[in-house]
């Protein structure tokens, strides 16, 4: 069948559905699964597009196009959690080696273009990829700060881990979206979601 290593790929991308998140969803309710990320990310990317800085260089098709593929890598490596210091160790190169594993299942092009683009988000260089990787982090920051905060809470994180990992990604890609940074920041460090 001619198009069966895309059938083959998408039942293999299915397996993103049971990669459990440490971040709850916004009802409180259950951890979110990778794919539940994915697609809302998506989502948000094309709402928040208008407040993109250097809107005019940014390519929203292949901001979509990234998000979505960026975390297939977390079919065989995991999600980290991004304030996990340990963890954090060693990530590129597992992701690396599954995004190599995950889209080797497909021919050329298509292959080489997904793993271009999960390489480009990865490196945070490009309008498209600073974009995309704003939102990425916006997302987890958003859930936190409108629910118990739990996986916050759970980790201990600080509010420096929180600057350190997400400031300067969240306000080099939108003001406005670096002012609501701020703005819920404060809120989960009024309602002690955060330690000081």
């Amino acid at each position: 069948m001619r198009i069966q290593k895309e059938i083959d790929f998408i039942l293999a991308v299915d397996a993103l559905k049971n990669v459990q998140r440490r971040n709850y969803n916004a009802d409180d309710s259950r951890r979110e699964n990778t794919a539940e990320h994915s697609w809302q990310i998506i989502i948000l990317a094309q709402i928040l597009f208008p407040y993109a800085k250097n809107r005019a260089d940014i390519d929203l098709l292949r901001v979509i196009r990234m998000l979505s593929i960026h975390d297939l890598v977390e079919i065989e490596a995991g999600d980290t959690f991004l304030f996990d210091e340990k963890a954090m160790i060693g990530k590129f190169e597992r992701e690396k080696q599954s995004a190599q594993n995950i889209f080797g299942i497909l021919d050329e092009p298509l292959r080489s273009e997904f793993f271009n683009l999960w390489l480009e988000f990865e490196e945070e260089e490009t309008p498209d990829a600073i974009f995309a990787c704003a939102i990425d982090r916006i997302m987890p920051f958003i859930l936190n700060s409108h629910t118990s905060g739990k996986s916050w809470t759970e980790a201990k994180v600080t509010e420096n881990q929180i600057r350190n990992m997400l400031e300067n990604a969240i306000t080099r890609a939108s003001d406005e979206m670096g002012e609501a940074f701020q703005l819920l920041l404060i809120k989960s460090l009024d309602t002690e979601k955060v330690l000081k």
